[in-house]
């Protein structure tokens, strides 16, 4: 059974602890650095953040670990390679909110959408994370 709200609420899915095994705090040099820094710039950015402080502070077990780390990044299809089609698509004409800008400024940033979202699923790390999956799994 899950002890988790039905509806998300941000901040709402801290996770519960396990007295036996903690999970250690987020460092603010690293992950927790990031979710702080990136706190309110959009309702979608706190989702993706409440999600991923959530993943981190849980208690998993190793197969949730496993089909966590594939969803993110080892699997096909991936949150990582996700992100970068939405890069992708929020650097192309498909954005509304860059229709103003001057059509050789509108290339150079399309350019770039394009490079990261290639980059990403071509050259990203998803053989690291499918090897770490491999391991754990045994």
């Amino acid at each position: 059974m899950n002890d988790y709200p039905p509806i998300h609420r941000p901040g709402d899915m801290a996770p519960i602890p396990d007295r036996r095994n903690p999970v250690p705090p987020l460092d603010d040099d690293g992950l927790g650095g990031i979710l702080d820094d990136t706190a309110g710039i959009h309702p979608g950015i706190d989702l993706i953040r409440d999600g991923l402080r959530l993943l981190a502070l849980d208690h998993l077990t190793r197969d949730q670990t496993m089909s966590i780390l594939a969803a993110l990044a080892g699997a096909e299809q991936n949150l990582a390679d996700g992100i970068g089609h939405l890069v992708e698509r929020l650097t192309s004409d498909a954005n509304p909110a860059l229709a103003g800008l001057a059509p050789e400024v509108s290339k150079i940033v399309r350019f770039h959408g394009e490079r990261y979202r290639f980059e990403t699923t071509e050259y990203g790390s998803r053989p690291h994370a499918a090897e770490a999956c491999a391991l754990i799994d045994g």
